[in-house]
């Protein structure tokens, strides 16, 4: 996974054809995007940290801008 934008990561989540779930551990929260079973984004809230991950070729599962609103 490398790291990406926070629009990439809000486009991937919020896409109708994409589930998402939330983890939260003590401080660390974690949100994961998934497309049917894999894995293509993540967000890691720790402190106050925030990082957001994709897989390789994300950009392949996001949607035009105009789509989302």
């Amino acid at each position: 996974m490398k790291l990406i934008m926070k629009t990439e990561f809000d486009n991937l989540r919020l896409n109708e054809n994409h589930d998402y779930e939330t983890d939260t551990n003590g401080d660390k929260q974690v949100v994961k995007v998934f497309c049917g079973e894999l894995l293509i984004a993540k967000k890691i809230k720790q402190n106050k940290s925030i990082r957001f991950f994709g897989i390789k070729g994300y950009e392949q599962y996001l949607t035009p801008e105009d789509v989302l609103k």
